[in-house]
């Protein structure tokens, strides 16, 4: 289905204004449909009710056979972490200013400040084929076995040369436990009022495409398990790594279930232009923005999403790629900056009452394990990540 045509079948509906609930639903599953890879290339574009029930129900299935969310203890706290997230790669992962241990790190900092008892860790699953089948197609997968597209998606060249079980196990791996910790931190976030998934946030990949080291769209899959498993219908995704969100922007193109607020660096990586098209709420903040400045937007932001959304569930993407001297953020963010940030994105969801998880995302420095572990402190001394149902 081409976004040329739906376009005009979006136009079109603003003038039978009875006609746009059904519009609305007939994209969303049409697009489904499609990312299933339940039509041929040549089929028109006149689906049977059929075909499009199939498709529904066969994503539905992946989701309810899944074993990603499981019953976590009551003794267990919201903060999920396995030590499977960290990538070591022969030294080849320094190629990247990512820090690949970035996660490890983080929760070693928790537990030396006493914020975290390590027997506490929930450990995900590692996500499976047919999990990641509900927003990914087979083709898109099938891509991931080259070992040459894989060194393409994290940028680093020298990856295309190792055998691919090799990257699999390396790279992928990792990158599949952190997508089943994302998943399960929703689950978390409607039980206990809040989770967070100490890796993840690849918000560079959708359904059909990875890029800018995200290889799998987990934050789609979290939110199209939500609306399954948890009977969520309006999710609010707070996007505010310093790069646009452009793989969950392109998968919810056309989903009025979805909110995205996205603040980002507008002259920098991914440049995606037709996903910008798709933010309902864009806040541009510019190479150099200091501290004061940027938690001045956040709170206009904040406020305007408030009134324009009310959301079941928020999926906030934490970047610390904002932090003054990240090379590849280009803000200039204090540590304080971010733990104020954290604070109010928290703040926000507990006013109103309302499940949130947060991601960690991107960060470039390795003062960044330190800095999210600083602003989770801060949240825990806030009250902002209590137990709210009791232990």
């Amino acid at each position: 289905m081409s976004f040329t045509f739906i376009q005009k079948i979006l136009t079109e509906s603003t003038r039978f204004p009875y006609t746009s609930a059904f519009v609305v639903l007939f994209i969303t599953v049409a697009a489904a449909a499609v990312r299933l890879r339940r039509l041929p290339k040549t089929t028109s574009l006149t689906m049977s009710s059929s075909s499009v029930n199939d498709a529904v129900q066969l994503q539905r299935n992946r989701i309810f056979s899944s074993k990603l969310y499981f019953d976590v203890p009551r003794s267990k706290v919201p903060i999920i972490y396995s030590e499977s997230y960290d990538i070591s790669f022969l030294g080849i992962e320094k190629m990247h200013p990512f820090d690949s241990s970035k996660w490890g790190r983080v929760c070693k900092f928790l537990v030396s400040i006493g914020v975290l008892d390590k027997k506490c860790i929930v450990e995900p699953l590692e996500a499976s084929k047919d999990d990641l089948l509900v927003v990914h197609s087979e083709s898109y997968l099938n891509s991931l076995k080259e070992s040459s597209n894989v060194a393409t998606i994290i940028e680093v060249p020298p990856v295309a040369l190792f055998p691919n079980c090799l990257v699999q196990q390396k790279v992928l791996h990792p990158f599949r436990k952190q997508v089943g910790g994302t998943i399960l931190s929703a689950k978390l976030a409607k039980e206990r009022g809040w989770a967070i998934n100490v890796g993840g946030g690849f918000h560079h990949c959708s359904a059909e495409r990875g890029g800018g080291f995200c290889a799998y769209a987990d934050i789609s899959l979290c939110i199209h398990f939500a609306f399954v498993r948890l009977n969520i219908s309006r999710v609010m995704i707070i996007d505010l790594d310093a790069h646009q969100g452009n793989g969950h922007e392109m998968d919810f193109a056309y989903d009025s279930r979805v909110y995205i607020l996205d603040m980002y660096n507008p002259g920098i990586y991914p440049l995606d232009y037709e996903a910008r098209n798709y933010i309902n709420q864009k806040v541009e903040v510019k190479s150099g923005t200091l501290t004061e400045d940027y938690l001045q937007k956040l709170d206009e932001a904040l406020e305007v999403a408030g009134r324009r959304f009310d959301p079941e569930l928020i999926v906030y993407n934490a970047g610390t790629d904002i932090l003054d001297g990240d090379p590849l953020g280009r803000l200039k963010i204090s540590p304080e900056g971010i733990a104020l940030r954290d604070e109010k994105v928290f703040r926000f969801a507990c006013e109103k009452n309302i499940p949130i998880l947060m991601l960690t995302s991107g960060g470039y420095m390795k003062s960044s394990a330190r800095v999210i572990a600083d602003s989770i402190d801060n949240l825990s001394k806030k009250c902002l990540i209590e137990d709210k149902q009791g232990s």
